[in-house]
């Protein structure tokens, strides 16, 4: 164990060894890249819990138990509130803001109902998310006005608006559209119960209605759409549709690394 590491808490150890992420832990930009890539490869973004109306909650202990030492995922409210943990037990400066989440919704969204974390580090701010289901930046992307990220085939850039905010920007078919806005009001903990108990059971919230389920792989991603597994490869889409309850949890082990309790 090298020095750095041998100061942790048990708790962060587990966390770096549930990412699979074995490298330095001083503070940089290229170790902080590296842990959100780890984190997103590893801890898969789900829904379970929620449609099984099972009350989630954003006390620590309670997200170390289900994401570390269960080995489950969760969604934003739980996977960024303990990515940001993680962060701070490392020695970064983390701020956390509510975001509203403007891909496939309407104009605009009716709800702000997304957690991000601001990070600074190297004299720098960063934008880190660990808890979007669709495509969203594998590593983070600096808080600079314009300036675009090309990670592999996907791009970024922020922009700022007069309304609302700090605007992160995804190509698309040529054209730069809106994924998600914030503005830079830090939230505490207590902020985000009134957000995530409305995701969980609201009638028009999109958590509440079919499963979720997706996770970066080395080769793409996994993901569920309704009852269809789709493994995105190098070589193409590989779809599969168990047809069983033991069918559907063996897919969910082998692709998601999730075990239903």
């Amino acid at each position: 164990m090298n020095d750095s590491r041998s100061r942790l808490k048990p708790e962060v150890c587990a966390y770096l060894e549930r990412i699979g992420y074995e490298g330095s832990t001083e503070n940089s930009a290229e170790v902080l890249a590296r842990l959100q890539e780890c984190h997103l490869h590893r801890v898969p973004y789900e829904n379970f819990d929620i449609l099984r109306r099972k009350p989630l909650s954003l006390e620590l202990d309670d997200l170390i138990d289900k994401i570390i030492v269960r080995r489950r995922g969760g969604y934003c409210f739980e996977l960024n509130a303990l990515f940001g943990w993680l962060l701070r037990e490392l020695g970064y400066s983390v701020t956390d803001f509510v975001a509203r989440f403007w891909r496939d919704e309407p104009n605009p969204p009716p709800k702000q109902r997304h957690h991000v974390l601001k990070v600074e580090v190297d004299g720098a701010f960063y934008l880190c998310d660990v808890g979007v289901g669709g495509i969203v930046p594998l590593r983070p992307i600096k808080l600079t006005e314009g300036e675009v990220h090309v990670q592999g085939s996907e791009s970024y850039r922020m922009e700022r608006d007069g309304q609302f905010g700090w605007v992160l920007c995804e190509s698309h078919h040529g054209q730069w559209r809106w994924l998600y806005s914030f503005t830079e009001e830090p939230k505490l903990p207590k902020d985000f119960i009134m957000a995530t108990y409305w995701c969980e059971n609201a009638p028009e919230s999109i958590f509440t209605r079919n499963p979720m389920a997706a996770v970066r792989t080395a080769e793409g991603r996994n993901t569920i759409a309704g009852e269809q597994f789709r493994i995105f490869t190098s070589e193409g889409v590989k779809t599969l549709t168990p047809h069983s309850k033991e069918e559907y949890n063996e897919a969910l082990r082998t692709y998601f690394g999730i075990v239903l309790e």
